[in-house]
């Protein structure tokens, strides 16, 4: 599968849809015996990655080794109106310390103000710290835009270079839906992948989502998905 992973699907199996899963842990008090956990239990379903708060990057690379599953961290998460510089530094550690992947929040208050130059400027900068050879997927925070902002960030992605729309970061007032993901893809093509992320929790769900247009699913819930019904 490529780096976005854009592909059509027909009917998905549980063990398809494990390798679109990012094993997710962002929670404020995660431990080490949790985190521990979400390790073995990518390894054991051949999850995509897992996810975790920067703190972890480097044990978590550690506990994976060989396993096949990649390291997924963020940048500017939840909130994303982290000054830029302390985005760009958050990407390179994370790269340092082992991630395939940076999930970066986009400054939501600046796109409203519709300082478009500093959001597009912004994600180019953590895009060129995270590499051609990795993936940055950018976080727009669907349940605070219109449908017309959905769009127009969606675009701002794309024009960025980063390989992935991603819907939400599971803080906010809302998650992915079916409709979003279906909105977002007809606005990058096939060229980006788009990450469903946000109160998925049910096999039926995912694969709703998918059928949307989504080639990643951000999840707490993955075990479920893979082993119920």
């Amino acid at each position: 599968m490529s780096i976005c992973g854009c592909k059509g699907w027909g009917e998905l199996t549980r063990e398809g849809l494990a390798r679109l899963i990012d094993h997710t842990l962002l929670k404020i008090d995660a431990r080490k015996k949790e985190i521990e956990k979400l390790c073995d239990e990518a390894a054991k379903f051949n999850f995509f990655s897992v996810c975790t708060n920067p703190y972890w990057v480097r044990s978590v690379r550690g506990l994976l080794e060989g396993t096949g599953v990649n390291v997924c961290s963020v940048s500017g998460f939840p909130l994303g109106s982290s000054n830029t510089e302390a985005k760009v530094l958050e990407a390179k550690w994370g790269v340092d310390d082992g991630a395939d992947e940076i999930d970066m929040v986009m400054n939501v208050g600046a796109f409203k103000d519709r300082d478009y130059s500093f959001v597009l400027e912004e994600i180019e900068r953590v895009v060129e710290v995270v590499g051609p050879d990795r993936a940055t997927k950018v976080i727009i925070e669907t349940c605070v835009l219109s449908d017309g902002e959905k769009v127009g960030a969606s675009r701002l992605v794309k024009k960025a270079g980063a390989q992935f729309v991603k819907t939400s970061t599971g803080f906010g007032t809302g998650g992915a839906t079916v409709k979003d993901v279906r909105l977002i893809r007809e606005t990058v093509g096939d060229e980006l992948g788009v990450k469903a992320s946000g109160g998925i929790r049910t096999f039926e769900e995912a694969v709703a989502l998918v059928q949307a247009g989504a080639t990643r699913i951000g999840t707490s819930a993955g075990v479920r998905m893979v082993t119920e019904g």
